[in-house]
């Protein structure tokens, strides 16, 4: 039987509909981190963007709640970078994505500054450290020089990230706070083990369930994790086969909502580092592989992004003076007028909710 086929669009539009952008939802800020498998979070004001583009009456009171409950944590994960993620996420990923964590560590300098030591002994003596109370990077480092002096205090904290589960405590992670991270083992925080019953078969299925259609590389480009044809494949009986434009294989969950190429996305504001950018190897479903080079800098750092008619248009950025809090829209092609009145609307919206006390002008610079 020939898959059927998807185009970009209706490909777009799928996906748009599994990450909650064609409409806000309704459910509630844990269900809806979940439901994503959490929020990239270098930083800590990107997730609460993110749940306030995608969530009905969202406050930041209430993510910050679950975090100070423990019901929400900071952690590394998939690709090896921080998520916020559920508790039960948190305990079920971790064992499944740590064989990332540790290649990451293996190819690294703080792996090479780190060759001929005992590593069981090292992370040993670094759980009891931080499970004795949360500890900063710097403060891990260089507890674990006085008994390895001879080794660098970063790459000796740096193999106990990348082997333990590291929950970064709060009030790291709150909104309006700030301050270096302190840490502890996800058991500690948690008071219960990780999970080693969780399956990659799970794991890609959900994945599906929220970044879906997708091909096996996608699965890859999201977790960081290589050789997954062979997971994929023995989930043939649960998942559906599409072909995308360009004829590559598509899996998806059979009952997963793909609307339609007609349906109509609003304007939406996503924010640094969002998964929804990230997540795929072929990311033309959301953005173009020449908006996706100009995204590209010296620093790494993916800028808050505007979605108009679905794809990515352009970035933005807030200025802030005493009294007043400029949005400042920068686009990467000619957005039509009736669209910038869609992209000044949900931008004062933004504002109200990231600066609720000052005034707000929302600015649309030079095409880039």
């Amino acid at each position: 039987m020939v898959p059927d086929r998807l185009d970009l669009r209706a490909l777009n539009r799928a996906f748009l509909d599994r990450q909650m952008l064609l409409r806000r939802s309704p459910v509630t800020p844990y269900e809806a981190v979940e439901h994503l498998i959490g929020l990239q979070a270098q930083s800590p004001n990107p997730p609460y963007v993110g749940l306030w583009t995608r969530l009905q009456d969202f406050t930041a009171d209430a993510l910050s709640r679950l975090i100070t409950e423990r019901r929400l944590v900071r952690v590394a994960l998939m690709r090896s970078t921080i998520h916020l993620v559920t508790d039960r996420d948190c305990l079920a990923l971790r064992p499944l994505v740590q064989p990332v964590l540790e290649r990451q560590l293996k190819g690294s300098a703080h792996g090479r500054n780190l060759a001929g030591l005992d590593i069981a002994e090292v992370v040993a003596a670094g759980r009891a450290l931080v499970e004795a109370e949360p500890r900063t990077t710097t403060e891990l480092g260089a507890l674990l020089q006085e008994r390895w002096p001879d080794r660098f205090p970063r790459s000796l904290a740096f193999a106990i990230r990348n082997h333990i589960p590291l929950v970064q405590v709060p009030p790291r992670g709150l909104w309006g706070k700030s301050g270096q991270p302190s840490c502890t083992s996800a058991e500690q925080w948690l008071g219960r083990p990780v999970d080693t019953a969780s399956s990659l078969e799970s794991m890609v299925l959900r994945y599906l369930g929220a970044f879906g259609p997708a091909t096996v590389a996608d699965v890859q480009a999201w977790s960081g994790l290589t050789r997954l044809r062979e997971i994929v494949e023995r989930l043939a009986s649960r998942v559906r086969r599409f072909r995308d434009d360009r004829g590559k294989e598509l899996f998806d969950l059979p009952d997963a909502p793909r609307p339609g190429s007609a349906v109509e996305a609003p304007a939406r504001f996503l924010p640094e580092f969002d998964n929804a950018l990230l997540s795929h190897a072929d990311r033309r479903r959301i953005i173009t592989d020449e908006h996706r080079r100009r995204l590209a800098t010296s620093n790494g750092m993916v800028p808050g992004v505007i979605l108009v008619d679905g794809f990515l248009r352009g970035t933005w950025k807030v200025r802030r003076t005493s009294a007043r809090a400029t949005l400042i829209v920068q686009p990467y092609e000619r957005i039509a007028k009736s669209d910038r009145a869609s992209v000044s609307e949900e931008g004062s919206r933004l504002l109200t909710f990231l600066a609720p006390s000052m005034e707000h002008d929302v600015e649309f610079a030079r095409q880039a």
